[in-house]
């Protein structure tokens, strides 16, 4: 897969399917991998940009300074790098911070915006839940454990109840040969908790779709709809039994909501 070399980093991308651009940006901790559950059915009808954030994956150095204005660049630079004028932006949670940012400072980048399982800022709950979760990390944790934690607030209920999923998140997650080094998290975790686009998000002009996982407990459909109705015309998604990672729990109910949207079909 391909590469961007900027000034500070080397940006690993991934790159699927033909036709209208979709840009996808993960989350915390999260790189291109992250997307698979969706990939082979979404490449169908778009081309998909997935590209590692800096601070985790295959983007190197992953100790480079990090903000979510920093990863809002690289994704601009990379649009620019293929020579696009914009395209379809789908961020989700801390991926949503850098998708919010490219349509307020970058607004002719950005045609149509869809935000999933996150918000405008992170709540001082979460700040304090980021910064024990990168404590945690420092002090050795045993990774299961560690990731056993992060999985009760970005899982539903009933994804515990399969433990044959669960199992294979686990595995997948302790073995992934890219795995994010404690100051690649811990950079991200800042440039979360140092965002905030409250105020601008009334100058957003791309049509915007929120989706929402009715069972998420790290960012719930409340705090979406109550900061995120700001964004003029923003419509409104909410998908059952999904937690956090929406588009892992609920693939072709996400892949659904995201097509009608792009296709200006009835969500």
């Amino acid at each position: 897969m391909p590469n961007m070399i900027t000034k500070d980093i080397d940006l690993y991308y991934e790159l699927y399917g033909e036709g209208a651009p979709l840009m996808l940006v993960a989350g915390l901790a999260s790189d291109s991998q992250s997307w698979q559950p969706i990939v082979k059915e979404l490449s169908r009808y778009y081309r998909l940009i997935i590209p590692d954030n800096r601070g985790v994956g295959r983007t190197m150095p992953q100790n480079v300074e990090t903000s979510i204005r920093h990863i809002t660049d690289d994704c601009i630079a990379l649009i620019r790098y293929m020579g696009l004028s914009s395209v379809n932006l789908l961020g989700h949670s801390m991926g949503g911070f850098v998708a919010l940012d490219c349509a307020i400072r970058y607004p002719e980048h950005v045609s149509k915006l869809i935000l999933a399982g996150t918000s405008a800022c992170c709540s001082e709950r979460n700040n304090a839940l980021l910064s024990d979760w990168s404590s945690y990390m420092e002090s050795g944790m045993n990774p299961e454990l560690w990731f056993r934690n992060i999985f009760y607030w970005i899982f539903s209920r009933r994804f515990f109840e399969d433990k044959e999923a669960l199992d294979n998140a686990l595995r997948f997650a302790i073995e992934y040969p890219y795995p994010q080094t404690e100051i690649g998290f811990k950079n991200q975790v800042n440039a979360i908790k140092a965002f905030d686009c409250r105020d601008a998000l009334h100058t957003i002009t791309s049509e915007t779709m929120v989706i929402c996982g009715k069972e998420d407990q790290l960012i719930p459909p409340e705090e979406s709809t109550e900061v995120l109705h700001a964004i003029p015309g923003a419509i409104f998604s909410f998908v059952e039994h999904a937690g956090h990672s929406i588009d892992m729990e609920k693939p072709m109910e996400f892949i659904n909501i995201v097509r009608d949207f792009l296709s200006c079909r009835e969500p």
